[in-house]
């Protein structure tokens, strides 16, 4: 959620499982909180899920009042605290990992996670969206042992960049599994592509710079 003079704006995505479908969009309409996107992000998963993208302006207590009623149609289980931070997810280098990123990350839940931002601000209507509401490219490494990592997320790019990703992904022995939108009225328009692979950790981390090349991302700080 960012706050607005009148309230706030609310982005965001579920993922459930495809019996949850229609019940979690017939509560969330019900409430005012629109779907701006419904499609997978991998291939092979099991159980099979659903991400429904959403996207809501006004008031935050019912917004979130919402979410939670349309949450509570679903399997998804209670917060729970969160646990102490590890000091790097076994067998995998992180700093060997973003150097050859050219990004530094953090670890969540034993995964490393890296997010890098676009150069331009993006806009849906009078709003600029941050890309902490999910418009920054996200790259998490997940350790499978031996140096090795698989690595899931999105690249965020614009129509001109769609194709380069690809060929440079696909060139660093990466897969591509889902491109599609996540919002309907954005400035600029921009595509969601989504990747896997599991290999060593640090060749796939220079299979994505080269992709991250071909964007107009953010450059790192010195």
């Amino acid at each position: 959620m960012k706050a607005t003079s009148d309230g706030v704006v609310a982005m965001g995505d579920l993922v459930l499982a495809e019996d949850e479908l229609t019940p979690v969009i017939t509560k969330l309409q019900a409430g005012g909180v629109e779907q701006t996107a419904i499609h997978h992000h991998i291939l092979h998963e099991s159980p099979r899920v659903l991400y429904v993208h959403i996207h809501a302006h006004g008031d935050p207590v019912k917004i979130a009042e919402t979410v939670r009623g349309a949450v509570a149609l679903t399997k998804i289980p209670p917060p729970s605290p969160p646990a102490a931070p590890a000091a790097s997810p076994p067998g995998i280098d992180t700093a060997a990992v973003a150097k050859a990123l050219g990004y530094g990350g953090r670890i969540n839940g034993g995964v490393y996670q890296v997010s890098v931002p676009r150069a331009e601000a993006i806009h849906d209507g009078s709003f600029e969206i941050p890309p902490s509401m999910g418009l920054g490219t996200a790259i998490n490494f997940q350790p499978t042992g031996g140096g090795k990592a698989a690595i899931t997320g999105d690249f965020v790019m614009i129509a001109s960049e769609v194709n380069p990703v690809i060929r440079a992904l696909r060139d660093g022995g990466i897969e591509v599994t889902s491109l599609h939108s996540h919002l309907l009225t954005e400035e600029p328009r921009l595509f969601f592509m989504h990747f896997w692979a599991n290999d060593d950790a640090v060749k796939l981390a220079s299979g994505l710079r080269s992709a991250l090349e071909k964007t107009n991302s953010k450059k790192p700080s010195p």
